[in-house]
């Protein structure tokens, strides 16, 4: 059994890895770490795993362990690693944004499965890069990313976190829509560091929107670009690209969220408009876009099947 601790465990990542690794049939959780929730059972501020299980938060953690999870807030990792001596042996898996320019191995598998494998320090992608990489990996990777991208992508509320603040307020959220960080979000960094890996003459814009759902869970992208491909040969492009990536799923018809929520799947759908190829990208951002993407780089990084644990199915209704 792999041996899991989680750091920051009382906030939405760390719950939903905690509910996804109660499941898994390779792994066993060490310890709940928390300063906030110590000695409280995690069913309490969990309240989804009431009658799942007997764990208790713990406010001290330690290393006679596999993998370590950090769930903790941005800037938060970094200074826990600063702080703390982790053994070489150990591995670790960073949630946050902290290490994923140009630092740890970045943990996007349909990207870099090889070095994921071979790494113990993985930073885990955030969730509008996961979604928004995974509809444009092909096309970087063929060398055709030769005009600007436009991005409009909404998320759900668990996006910005447990903590709450003025914009996830049920009153200020429920009946509402805005967009923040129009150009600026930080998750472009990222964005345009995979797409270079792949194709390194790129140099067009990406042109991110980012809105705010009034919905809870979450990620629909939709994304255009010029592009010369036909839809037939868009379509055989992204095919022949994701054709070891399990988690990637292909829709004929024009998709909806529910169809990810709660799964580990990016949903893709392809249309052709002119000259633009228009690409709808989705997931659900606590799981492929957080936890379940964390937990399938642990199987990776374990040498397990990266689907171990993670077939889950969506609640359509």
């Amino acid at each position: 059994m792999i041996k899991v601790g989680i750091i920051g465990a009382a906030g939405y990542t760390g719950g939903e890895a905690i509910r996804i690794l109660l499941r898994h049939p390779k792994a066993e959780i060490v310890f709940a770490q928390s300063n906030s929730q110590g000695g409280k059972p995690v069913s309490d501020v969990h309240t989804d795993l009431l009658g799942e299980t007997d764990l208790y938060f713990s406010e001290n953690w330690h290393t006679d362990i596999d993998v370590l999870m950090l769930c903790t807030g941005h800037g938060e990792a970094a200074k826990f690693m600063q702080a703390n001596y982790i053994p070489d042996e150990v591995k670790v898996i960073d949630l946050s944004h902290d290490h994923r320019l140009n630092q740890w191995t970045y943990g996007l598998p349909e990207l870099n499965k090889e070095q994921i494998s071979q790494t113990n320090r993985l930073a885990n992608p955030g969730c509008f890069a996961t979604a928004i990489q995974l509809a444009l990996l092909p096309l970087a990777a063929a060398q055709l990313i030769t005009a600007e991208v436009h991005v409009s992508a909404t998320t759900g509320s668990t996006g910005a976190g447990q903590k709450p603040t003025e914009t996830s307020h049920f009153s200020w959220r429920s009946n509402n829509l805005s967009v923040y960080k129009a150009f600026e979000h930080q998750h472009l960094g990222e964005i345009y560091q995979s797409l270079r890996q792949l194709q390194p003459s790129l140099s067009k814009d990406v042109n991110f929107i980012p809105y705010r759902g009034n919905f809870t869970r979450g990620i629909l992208a939709a994304v255009y670009t010029e592009c010369a491909l036909g839809l037939e040969e868009a379509q055989q492009l992204f095919t022949n690209y994701y054709k070891q990536a399990p988690f990637v799923v292909f829709s004929d018809k024009n998709p909806d969220l529910k169809q990810v929520v709660n799964t580990n799947k990016c949903l893709l759908h392809l249309e052709k408009h002119g000259n633009k190829l228009f690409i709808i990208s989705m997931i659900d951002n606590l799981t492929k876009g957080a936890s379940g993407q964390a937990v399938q780089n642990m199987n990776l990084m374990c040498g397990l099947e990266e689907t171990t644990g993670l077939l889950m199915k969506p609640v359509a209704f």
